[in-house]
């Protein structure tokens, strides 16, 4: 693709990642392209004094004129983008600030080789699938898509819930636990997996129903194709328990009819040349490391 706007967003930045954003922006000035950032990050940008011109865009705006975003935070920043994102399918690169960093793996280092990469081509597009959630209450506006799961989350320390869960219509089970899980391949990586669920390639076309605590140790982690229709009923003692998508939080009733699906569009992941799935496991995970060294 021809680069042209690049737009950029991150959450608040630390005073000792701020001179990365600058250097980001003047990178994409020095490839005669047009930095373009989330209006948070523009104010504590022009705010800490940097000289470099750029360009702003607002949560709801179309993202559409831009060639891509760069998400610069960690796993967490990179959800938060792919919801402005939305339907426009904009690809994202992800520069991790942060720690673990799955879905955000150009650490600080690389940045200028990530970007020249980025300039020259030389990448692939990692299309992940979304799930996508239906209720009888707009309990999320237009941003009821997830890149990585969907939670429901008992909301008092005390009072397990139940969540009885029907695929295609088929009655699967009743989870009497502290939460449920439908998690993407993309999302097999977070809560998923910390709480005992398989990872999952992202291209395995699944989603991973994993329950939080369960009273029954029998009830496991189970993977349905994602084309089912999942449906979900909860029943809680204070009648509100609490529901995510990604990084959204609400507060939902016993009444609201949940209705989980593959979403129509999808996210598109910028990966460099050098970069595979299989490789970001070795790395996060330690797999092949020799613990006794």
């Amino acid at each position: 693709m021809a680069v042209q706007q690049v737009g950029i967003h991150g959450k608040e930045l630390s005073t000792k990642n701020l001179p990365v954003l600058d250097r980001v922006v003047e990178l994409i000035h020095d490839h005669q392209a047009t930095p373009v950032l989330s209006e948070p990050l523009a104010i504590q940008y022009k705010k800490a004094g940097f000289k470099n011109k750029f360009s702003v865009f607002t949560p709801g705006d179309s993202l559409q004129p831009l060639s891509c975003v760069l998400s610069l935070g960690g796993d967490g920043t990179l959800l938060e983008t792919i919801s402005y994102v939305g339907p426009s399918m904009v690809p994202v690169l992800g520069i991790n600030l942060g720690r673990l960093g799955f879905l955000a793996t150009i650490n600080q280092e690389e940045v200028s080789l990530a970007i020249n990469k980025l300039f020259e081509g030389a990448y692939q597009l990692d299309e992940r699938a979304l799930l996508k959630l239906e209720t009888n209450f707009q309990l999320f506006g237009q941003t009821n898509f997830a890149l990585n799961d969907l939670t429901i989350m008992k909301k008092d320390s005390a009072a397990m819930i139940t969540v009885h869960a029907f695929i295609d219509g088929a009655f699967l089970n009743s989870y009497w636990a502290d939460g449920l899980i439908v998690s993407t391949p993309t999302g097999s990586t977070g809560y998923n997996l910390s709480c005992g669920g398989p990872l999952v390639l992202p291209r395995s076309g699944s989603f991973v129903l994993t329950p939080v605590s369960p009273h029954n140790l029998t009830t496991r982690p189970i993977v349905v194709p994602d084309s089912s229709i999942i449906k979900l009923e909860v029943e809680s003692r204070n009648k509100n328990y609490l529901l995510t998508l990604d990084s959204r939080v609400a507060t939902a009733n016993s009444g609201i009819e949940i209705v989980v699906k593959k979403e129509n569009f999808k996210a598109r992941l910028i990966q460099l040349e050098g970069q595979h799935y299989f490789k970001t496991l070795r790395q996060k995970l330690n797999w092949g490391f020799d613990i006794r060294n």
